[in-house]
């Protein structure tokens, strides 16, 4: 349970985003998204290997 504590006269809006951020980094909208669509174990591989060649050429270049 996120619990967001609310100093004594804090802007609501202030309150709102400090939940909003930890929401967010809690990953729980992202993995629902993941988990509505099932993929075959060979996409998610091919998934990987073309993540992992684009990461490596944007390296390069970097370099």
């Amino acid at each position: 349970m996120i619990v967001v504590p609310v100093k004594e006269g804090e802007n609501i809006e202030k309150a709102l985003k400090k939940f909003k951020r930890k929401f967010e980094k809690t990953g729980t909208v992202k993995e629902l998204r993941r988990r509505q669509q099932f993929d075959k174990p060979s996409v998610t591989k091919r998934f990987k290997k073309e993540r992992a060649a684009y990461v490596q050429q944007l390296q390069q270049i970097e370099d």
